[in-house]
């Protein structure tokens, strides 16, 4: 779907830094509000807000009618999530959605410890200390895990079977997302040794980061590069796709966007799907529900997409072992 016809699906609102609604104070008192963190801009989050309103409406609720949204964005810069947090909390929101990155939800979660909070992250919420257990997550925190975190080493696995003659392969992070970064750093090194591959870490957390980490990747003759599970990385899949077919680097994300952008190959859960859930959450919520007894959702399927024609203008033929387990191949 082209970027204009997203728009014209999100109501005709004019996307510019800052998605409005109409504000909390216009709305009668009874008028529920939500509070809605957002690590990037919502130009770059057209998809996952598309899938939040529809599940919202399949809730019983549609904005300007029966709930008001108050939208903050970051732009990029976890640095400002805890101000943005906060203003939300004195905002006196119904509840707090974060449809994307840890940073967010931790800024959050730092914010209110009584203001419901449902998010969609990467991460293990427990190891990352957002909920007690995913059973019964205690707290005023719920929501949806897509586990992106913990797919690096498969991933690597996958591009290790695309190009078999690579034995120096690469994984891009965002330092500034540490719980993420983290996790990846500790699990794909140690699914390199494994594979017998030599791995280099590189790091980008500003898109000025994106032709040194790829020109170093030619440096370092990396046969291949694992993209990590990042907010930031996902809402630049477009800008990565770009630069990995044009410096000839076999790539693959977390992010189903990221081949639908002219990526290699993607491997993960579906956020549309997952935004549609975390918006069943706040609807229930909104109609009493406490985030404590709502239990964290995981994926049950992880989808593999790939595309052939960005393949081709690498000079690779994909595997038919590949294809034969991808769930959509581009041509």
């Amino acid at each position: 779907m082209r970027r204009r016809d997203m728009l014209a699906l999100l109501g005709g609102v004019a996307v510019e830094g800052v998605l409005r609604f109409p504000s909390a104070n216009a709305q009668q008192t009874a008028t529920p509000v939500i509070g809605f963190l957002g690590s990037e801009s919502s130009d770059l989050w057209i998809s996952r807000l598309i899938a939040f309103r529809q599940g919202l409406n399949e809730a019983g609720y549609a904005e300007g009618r029966n709930v008001a949204i108050e939208y903050r964005w970051a732009e990029g810069h976890n640095e400002r999530l805890p101000a943005l947090a906060a203003d939300l909390v004195r905002q006196r929101v119904s509840v707090l959605v974060v449809l994307g990155g840890t940073a967010s939800v931790l800024a959050a979660k730092a914010a209110t410890n009584t203001v419901p909070i449902v998010f969609r992250i990467a991460v293990d919420p427990v190891e990352a200390g957002l909920v007690a257990s995913l059973n019964r997550p205690g707290g005023n925190v719920t929501g949806v895990t897509t586990m992106g975190a913990d797919l690096g080493s498969k991933q690597l696995e996958m591009l290790h079977e695309l190009v078999p003659a690579a034995k120096v392969m690469a994984l891009l992070i965002n330092p500034t997302n540490p719980s993420i970064a983290q996790v990846q750093s500790r699990e794909v090194p140690a699914a390199a040794l494994k594979l017998g591959l030599q791995l280099h870490v590189l790091n980008a957390s500003a898109e000025h980061d994106f032709d040194p980490v790829f020109s170093d990747l030619n440096k370092l003759g990396a046969g291949g590069l694992v993209i990590g599970a990042d907010t930031f990385l996902n809402a630049r899949s477009e800008q990565l796709a770009t630069l990995a077919v044009r410096h000839s680097i076999p790539t693959i994300s977390p992010y189903r966007q990221f081949t639908k952008a002219g990526g290699l190959m993607s491997y993960g859960a579906n956020i549309a799907a997952a935004s549609l859930q975390a918006a069943a959450y706040t609807g229930r919520i909104l109609k009493g529900e406490k985030p404590a007894d709502l239990p964290i959702l995981q994926p049950t399927v992880f989808e593999l997409t790939i595309n052939v024609s960005s393949g081709k203008a690498l000079g690779l033929a994909v595997p038919p072992t590949l294809l034969s387990r991808a769930d959509e191949v581009i041509e």
